[in-house]
């Protein structure tokens, strides 16, 4: 059962994570100064991924944090900074738990029907 704490804790840390995405998204766009490639969300995808990578990792060798802060860190902030952190991290810890398949199936339906629901999606609003 979701408790209000754990809901608080996400929503704080999404709160913080969506601010700081869109500062580093902007200044990442400031800074290469490009309309034509999404460098700002790829600079930050990619930095989310190494944070997530590097304090999971972390976490997991040396159970360093406990519940409330893998909430506000992880699902939270993290999770407000980019998603693709999350999904990224939640496919290494299949493949952490030699779960082979499911990863392959986690980056499928990820990337492949994500990409496909949004195509579905983007044409279906040309009609209504």
């Amino acid at each position: 059962m979701q408790t209000f704490q754990n809901i608080m804790l996400v929503g704080f840390g999404g709160f913080i994570g969506s601010v700081l995405r869109y500062l580093a998204s902007g200044w990442m766009h400031h800074i290469f100064r490009t309309d034509s490639f999404p460098v700002g969300t790829a600079i930050v995808n990619i930095t989310g991924c190494f944070v997530i990578g590097r304090l999971g990792g972390w976490a997991d060798h040396f159970q360093a944090l406990n519940h409330n802060t893998r909430l506000f860190l992880f699902l939270g902030l993290l999770g407000g900074f980019t998603t693709f952190s999350a999904f990224g991290y939640e496919t290494m810890a299949l493949l952490r738990d030699k779960e082979l398949f499911l990863a392959f199936v986690n980056v499928f339906v990820h990337l492949l029907l994500g990409f496909g629901a949004l195509f579905l999606g983007y044409n279906c609003s040309r009609i209504f």
